[in-house]
């Protein structure tokens, strides 16, 4: 019982964090067209996605802190190395939107 809540917990972390990356994706292509609201608007969508995996991978973090003991799971940690990886590129995406800002700002000046 306890290894198939664990494995749930760890396809809700790795479903959201890739839905996130889709929305990035999609983020960062309207973006290179300098459509900057609706890059905005999926980038939000992405850290939305970030948060849902975090809250599951908290709480499985605040059991086993309160004494409830999962074992090791290969999957589970798969999750949080997905989802490592894509807060990342969250991250990395809303730093090169910002440098596209920039260019989109010195084209309109030029």
């Amino acid at each position: 019982m306890k290894d198939n809540e664990l494995v749930m917990v760890a396809m809700e972390i790795i479903l959201h964090a890739g839905d996130a990356r889709l929305k990035i994706e999609d983020s960062l292509k309207e973006a290179k067209t300098f459509n900057f609201d609706l890059s905005e608007n999926l980038m939000e969508e992405a850290n939305k996605e970030i948060v849902l995996a975090h809250k599951s991978q908290t709480n499985v973090i605040q059991n086993e802190a309160s004494g409830k003991n999962y074992g090791s799971s290969l999957l589970f940690n798969h999750a949080q190395d997905t989802l490592m990886t894509i807060n990342s590129e969250v991250r990395m995406a809303n730093h090169m939107i910002d440098i596209l800002k920039i260019i989109s700002n010195l084209k309109e000046n030029e």
